[in-house]
């Protein structure tokens, strides 16, 4: 490990137990900052009714920390947008944000939309289909933000169980983007979870990002944001332990192809011959083919869309 990223992780890897919410409290209010939690949410009706009470409970009528709580439903076709507006959450459809430009399938699509219908100083993200949740996943990276001037993006990291089993969950983390990270951008091998959902960023440096419309939003999110804002603006939260719905073994698959293109286009911006990805299924007839395409596309950075820059000026 780089001597630099070891003393990173002895100056911007901390625990939620680090910052008392009354500190926190305290920042935000002589900084005069506001909080915005997004949801991104296709068919979660199980679990985003239960993390949006909590942050609306424990964070906003018991405390003032988050300022709103947006669900973007990318499409469900359960009942997601209503368990989300009957918990307290303001539900936006991805399609009624930015129609002009035509929506596309993916998380990192729903992300980079919400810009335009959150109003915080700092976006704090997290995926709808967590079970027990706990609201210290918000203050946990929320904080960091709060009390240092000098930190713009915190991920929270976390043990993942799978199947009962400690630390064996985030497999596409350990086969594909841990790797590419420790090879390729090494200042960010120091990341305990660098392809989780739970992060919260200032958002003078979202809107300066391009966001890849898959699951390649978050390698492609702390890579572009080590080259704008460097390493010491990075960091770290734990918060305990994460669980959530897990994907199968072809899911990953698919996810790790939209990753590593993620990362190929990072490395060289090169030509991607076959931006396609096929696996196999076995059929009544043996093992069939099913080819996927990798998500290739990327939406510019929310700073060069007019309609952001004329509600700002607004």
């Amino acid at each position: 490990m780089l001597e630099e990223v070891e003393r990173w992780l002895s100056t911007r890897s901390w625990s939620v137990n680090d910052r008392p919410l009354h500190k926190i409290l305290a920042a935000k209010r002589a900084r005069g900052q506001s909080v915005s939690v997004v949801l991104p949410a296709l068919n979660e009706e199980e679990t985003v009714g239960d993390i949006v009470a909590v942050i609306r409970h424990d964070l906003m009528q018991q405390v003032p920390l988050v300022d709103e709580i947006v669900v973007v439903d990318s499409g469900s076709t359960d009942r997601t947008s209503a368990v989300a507006a009957a918990a307290g959450a303001r539900v936006v459809h991805r399609d009624a944000i930015l129609p002009r430009i035509p929506a596309v399938p993916g998380k990192g699509e729903v992300l980079w939309r919400s810009l335009l219908v959150t109003g915080g100083d700092i976006v704090c993200f997290v995926d709808a289909d967590l079970r027990e949740f706990s609201s210290d996943f918000v203050t946990g990276i929320v904080g960091p933000l709060l009390t240092d001037p000098d930190v713009d993006l915190v991920k929270a990291m976390y043990d993942r169980p799978l199947g009962g089993a400690a630390g064996q969950g985030g497999r596409v983390t350990e086969l594909m983007a841990r790797p590419l990270l420790n090879m390729h951008w090494p200042q960010l091998a120091g990341f305990v979870q660098p392809l989780g959902g739970e992060y919260a960023a200032r958002r003078s440096l979202l809107e300066q990002l391009p966001f890849p419309v898959g699951y390649g939003v978050e390698l492609g999110m702390l890579v572009d944001s080590l080259h704008l804002v460097g390493l010491d603006a990075l960091a770290q939260v734990d918060v305990g332990v994460r669980k959530h719905r897990h994907q199968d073994g072809q899911a990953l698959g698919r996810m790790a192809a939209a990753i590593y293109r993620t990362a190929q286009l990072r490395m060289a911006r090169g030509h991607l011959i076959r931006p396609s990805l096929t696996q196999f299924e076995r059929g009544r007839d043996g093992f069939e083919p099913r080819t996927y395409s990798v998500d290739t596309e990327e939406r510019p950075p929310m700073a060069e869309i007019a309609e952001y820059t004329s509600r700002k000026v607004a």
